[in-house]
């Protein structure tokens, strides 16, 4: 089965100048063309932009998902290749699990700053945030 561009991406639920834009990139194969130009799509590139807009949620950036999809594309090495790629995630998301528990940590001592009436002119969070 084959889909036009609005088609896959209704079924993607993504805008049709992502699409172009993601074939721009090499994300996904340039589609086959009918005579009159309209471009179709495959069932594989269906499911590759799922799978791309999925690692999209999970906080992949395009660049990690486009390495990822490269070790995918080849059959040599492909464990090793995951099995890296994997490891310096995890290495990356340690850092901002890091990142976030000073940035929470903070927020909860500007927290603790405010006064009971919050209608007051001074803001101590900002006064706070301003002081260099």
């Amino acid at each position: 089965m084959h889909f036009r561009v609005g088609e896959i991406a209704e079924k993607c639920n993504v805008n049709k100048e992502t699409i172009r834009y993601y074939e721009r990139l090499g994300l996904i194969p340039e589609p086959n063309r009918t005579e009159k130009g309209y471009r179709m799509y495959s069932q594989q590139t269906v499911d590759r932009l799922i799978f791309i807009k999925r690692m999209q949620e999970l906080g992949f950036t395009l660049n990690e998902i486009d390495k990822l999809l490269g070790v995918v594309d080849r059959d040599e090495a492909k464990c090793r290749d995951i099995y890296d790629f994997t490891v310096l995630k995890i290495e990356d998301i340690h850092r901002k699990i890091e990142d976030l528990k000073k940035i929470e940590q903070m927020l909860t001592d500007l927290k603790e700053r405010c006064p009971e009436n919050k209608n007051i002119y001074e803001c101590p969070i900002i006064e706070t945030l301003m002081k260099k």
